[in-house]
């Protein structure tokens, strides 16, 4: 089942709203800033082991504790940081993810400054299988494995797969150039 249909048979009206705007508003849609980037990144890899729900519901508080998921403060993050970040009931007090979080903001520095940005570095691995996607996230973030940086990628349009082809949010997709339509 798609998730796109899925959100239809949820029987919580509540639910249905919180994955609908997700849907319908950023799933699968092209991302062109870094910070947004890195904060999907973050939220995908706080997701793993947990229901994307959960993630949903959190996804303000991890904003607002991870300073608007800016790469520069959080590469700049503190022992201090870490402790807030543990404490912090409104996002996921796991210290690997945490620390993949701040590792990951450092990571993408590095590559902000060979490639100009976080985007541009996508970009210039496009095209690639998942397969090959996820060996080169592994070798390059922490905490990514296979279904981290497959949901990574559908969602910020990288690779097909976020919506069925027959729900009206994929041509708005399609509309908007996604990389996964622009194969060498």
């Amino acid at each position: 089942m798609s998730y796109c249909s899925a959100i239809e048979a949820m029987q919580s009206e509540e639910k249905k709203v919180l994955h609908k705007n997700y849907h319908d508003n950023h799933y699968g849609f092209p991302i062109h800033n870094d910070d947004e980037l890195f904060g999907r990144l973050i939220l995908e890899i706080n997701q793993a082991g947990l229901s994307w729900e959960t993630i949903l519901k959190k996804e303000n508080t991890f904003r607002k504790a991870y300073n608007n998921f800016n790469i520069k403060k959080v590469a700049g993050y503190t022992e201090t940081d870490k402790a807030r970040l543990l404490a912090d009931p409104g996002v996921i007090r796991n210290k690997l993810k945490v620390n993949a979080a701040i590792e990951n903001a450092k990571t993408i520095l590095v590559l902000q400054r060979e490639f100009g940005s976080f985007e541009k570095w996508l970009e210039h691995n496009h095209p690639k299988t998942k397969e090959e996607w996820v060996k080169l996230f592994k070798k390059t973030f922490l905490f990514t494995g296979g279904e981290i940086v497959n949901e990574f990628l559908m969602s910020i349009g990288y690779l097909p797969g976020a919506h069925a082809a027959d729900c009206p949010i994929h041509k708005e997709i399609i509309k908007q150039g996604p990389m996964w339509t622009m194969q060498d």
